[in-house]
């Protein structure tokens, strides 16, 4: 399955009307879920896959759990959790400029975060549908890295060694 989530931002239609987009194009697809957000003025109700705009915390992260592919905005919450599950994660950037988010902070995330195994970023609408056929195959091949929940004792100890010092 794959998951689709928006964060709690709110809605993020472009995202989810991309993803309806490419369900009605790639019939032989996975079963998409979605967590699509309360309305807030969204008018588009995806017809291709089933959804939800908001799920209580414990089904969401059954969903999540299940998905073998996690689609989401580029939220940090959405790209750690995957990586701590070993899954791979498209994300596409909320733009303030189109009133989707309060800044461009997705752009930055998106930006550091592209280069990190097993995070598959869009820039927008136009490149979901390849860089989400590219992230199901690698999905399937059950490469993503796993990451620790904890930082790494070499991280921590040079930080602590720097605080006493200070």
């Amino acid at each position: 399955m794959i998951f689709v989530t928006v964060g709690t931002q709110g809605p993020f239609e472009r995202m989810v009307k991309a993803v309806d987009d490419w369900c009605a194009a790639t019939p032989d697809a996975p079963p998409v879920f979605g967590q699509i957000g309360a309305p807030l003025g969204s008018t588009h109700k995806p017809q291709h896959f089933e959804w939800a705009e908001r799920l209580d915390p414990g089904e969401f992260n059954r969903r999540f759990q299940e998905a073998a592919l996690i689609v989401s905005h580029a939220g940090m919450g959405s790209i750690i959790s995957a990586l701590q599950g070993g899954k791979q994660i498209v994300v596409m950037p909320r733009l303030a400029r189109l009133q989707e988010h309060r800044n461009e902070h997705q752009l930055a995330t998106v930006r550091q975060m592209a280069s990190r195994p097993g995070v598959h970023v869009a820039e927008d609408e136009a490149e979901l549908p390849a860089v989400m056929a590219e992230a199901l195959a690698r999905a399937r091949d059950k490469d993503a890295p796993v990451i620790d929940a904890f930082a790494d004792a070499s991280f921590t100890d040079a930080l602590r060694a720097f605080i006493q010092k200070s």
